[in-house]
């Protein structure tokens, strides 16, 4: 008997990571058009909280442009890479060369 879509536990998208050249200007355009709460910023990223996902702003010579899924075992494409806020990830390319954080599911918890 197969799955209904509701029975499947889907992965989560994380957050989207977009470019800017300067994150102050950039945060300040975010959070004044839309409603959102800034949950991180320094001078090469920022991270917006909005009700269904989060946005991070980042300097492009510092950080790649790229989608974030939170899997259960992003391990099985090589060695994860622990981040300044506790959480563990691996960037790995789709087959058009797309930049692709594959997130450690447990490792949000420490977010």
């Amino acid at each position: 008997m197969s799955q209904s879509v509701t029975e499947v536990s889907f992965d989560a998208i994380d957050h989207v990571a977009v470019p800017v050249h300067n994150i102050k200007e950039a945060v300040d355009w975010y959070t004044k058009t839309f409603k959102c709460n800034v949950e991180y910023q320094d001078e090469t990223w920022a991270y917006l909280k909005f009700n269904n996902i989060h946005l991070a702003l980042v300097v492009p010579d510092q950080h790649p442009h790229h989608i974030a899924f939170a899997i259960d075992n992003p391990a099985q494409y090589g060695q994860l890479k622990e981040h300044r806020d506790g959480t563990r990830s691996i960037y790995v390319n789709d087959p058009a060369g797309n930049s692709i954080e594959l997130m450690e599911k447990a490792s949000l918890k420490c977010k």
